[in-house]
């Protein structure tokens, strides 16, 4: 079976150039489908897998758009797209080990693997601004993160479009299960409108706004079910 990287690991880009870092991307793929396998479904290698398909899916649009009346488009480094995607959430704060350090996982994990100092300064950096709460938390740091990391933008759009649609729901009630937080079903629920339903207007990319619109009218189609199915019950 083909990865979503399998393109980058065979040392092509969507360009059809050479891609440096082939051997690091795949020792990198396998060390994340370990790392992964510890988590519950609702964090799994198949979300890290889905997440690099779409933030790629995103890359390649974002370059078909640009064009000679460009001149100012972003220049994406599709290498620290794909590490970024695969390495989203290692050392995510959900699940950290103890004595592990979030700030510096990452980058160990690539120097470990042969990957150059600044390049793993890069991936490590992206990581950690990628989730919606450090976003919140300082909306202007996030902005300024992207203007000096453009790829962070298509890491997190790609990330935060699997919190949605279909998929979204399905992760939603498998991590409140997982983490059986006491307030059942209707926690989950009420998640969608707390966060899930946000994201949209979140989104960095006009790939990942237009892809979004259609995951979020899917979620407030089930929300609406969801709420005719359960009325008059306390």
């Amino acid at each position: 079976m083909s990865t979503p990287f399998q393109h980058l690991a065979e040392g092509s880009s969507s360009r059809g150039e050479t891609v440096p870092h082939e051997g690091l991307i795949a020792s990198v793929d396998a060390y994340v489908k370990e790392y992964m396998s510890h988590y519950d479904a609702s964090h799994d290698y198949n979300h890290i897998q889905r997440v690099l398909r779409v933030a790629l899916l995103i890359l390649e649009k974002e370059r078909a758009r640009a064009s000679d009346q460009q001149p100012n488009a972003v220049n994406y480094d599709e290498t620290l797209v794909t590490l970024g995607a695969l390495l989203h959430d290692v050392g995510d704060r959900k699940y950290l080990l103890p004595g592990q350090d979030p700030t510096t996982l990452v980058r160990d994990v690539l120097l470990e693997r042969g990957c150059p100092d600044g390049l793993a300064d890069k991936v490590q950096d992206l990581v950690l601004h990628v989730s919606f709460s450090t976003e919140k938390k300082d909306p202007q740091t996030t902005l300024t993160k992207i203007s000096a990391i453009p790829e962070l933008a298509l890491v997190q759009d790609a990330d935060r479009l699997d919190a949605i649609g279909a998929v979204g729901i399905a992760r939603c009630f498998t991590f409140g299960g997982a983490k059986n937080r006491g307030d059942g079903l209707d926690g989950s629920i009420d998640h969608f409108k707390e966060k899930l339903e946000l994201l949209e207007g979140m989104m960095k990319t006009r790939t990942g706004r237009e892809m979004a619109r259609e995951r979020t009218e899917r979620l407030k189609i089930f929300r609406n079910w969801w709420e005719s199915e359960n009325e008059g019950l306390s």
